[in-house]
């Protein structure tokens, strides 16, 4: 579990980076695109190798999923029964939804399958919930939890305990924790604009509002100072996905072994076992 873990932090660590870089390149007029993590898949792919490559980001995706679920089932983090532990490990399992998602748009792609992108798969699914009944209600609580989460990055950059859970020495911990910062402070903006959009579209019952990192990016260029304003969010995507090879290397990693793991998931699946 533990080689699994990192290479999915390998592989999130490597989709940021690209996600970054080409939203950079776009800020300046380089020729980049602003666009999410099915577009970097998508610019991987037409490169040497491409498919190859994006079909080993697959399989790093479903790693970083898998012990994302066993965080979140077997507390192997030690976060807790708290409401704080609970919150990150609930947090953990949706994780571990989003990225299986996401390996299987790379998978499919890999395989010469064409995938919507991440911004249309969420008005689909804000769509179909909005149509049932307090889908009105869900959407706007699920937007609110977006929201959550882009304060919760942001305390942690201000806070500046992004890298409590690294082996690091202290000539690592000076340039690795500026890092995380930069990159979790980008992402509690991206997260911040979503969950807007989320909240909107909610308000307004109307899924076409909900927009993903893309429509995030596209909303910081279109404010004053725009290009520069994308250009900082872009680069501190950079800096997230060069934390999470930070990560890779360097995190600690308490997988629990097969038994430990089945017994947690039957207690969770069976609360009385």
């Amino acid at each position: 579990m533990e080689r699994l873990a990192r290479f999915g932090f390998c592989a999130r660590g490597a989709v940021y980076c690209v996600v970054g870089v080409l939203a950079v390149l776009a800020a300046v007029g380089a020729g980049g695109k602003a666009g999410d993590s099915a577009g970097a898949l998508r610019f991987v792919l037409l490169g040497p190798l491409g498919p190859w490559i994006v079909g080993l980001i697959a399989l790093g995706l479903w790693g970083f999923a898998a012990w994302r679920l066993v965080e979140a089932v077997t507390d192997a983090d030690r976060r807790g029964t708290s409401p704080k532990g609970l919150a990150v490990r609930g947090a953990h399992l949706i994780s571990a939804g989003i990225y299986a998602g996401l390996g299987l748009t790379a998978a499919s792609l890999a395989l010469g399958l064409g995938l919507q992108s991440d911004g249309d798969g969420l008005q689909d699914w804000t769509a179909w919930l909005l149509a049932k009944p307090y889908g009105r209600v869900a959407v706007a609580l699920i937007g609110l939890g977006v929201v959550g989460g882009g304060v919760g990055f942001l305390v942690k950059a201000a806070r500046g305990d992004v890298t409590e859970r690294l082996a690091l020495d202290a000539a690592r911990q000076a340039w690795a924790e500026p890092v995380g910062r930069f990159g979790y402070a980008a992402r509690g903006i991206a997260f911040l604009i979503i969950g807007g959009f989320v909240v909107v579209a909610a308000w307004y019952q109307a899924s076409s509002e909900v927009k993903g990192l893309s429509g995030a990016f596209q909303a910081l260029r279109a404010q004053p100072y725009g290009r520069v304003l994308l250009a900082i969010v872009a680069a501190g995507h950079v800096a997230f996905g060069a934390f999470g090879l930070i990560q890779a290397r360097y995190r600690r990693i308490d997988a629990p072994d097969i038994d430990q793991a089945d017994d947690a998931v039957a207690r969770a699946v069976r609360p009385g076992a």
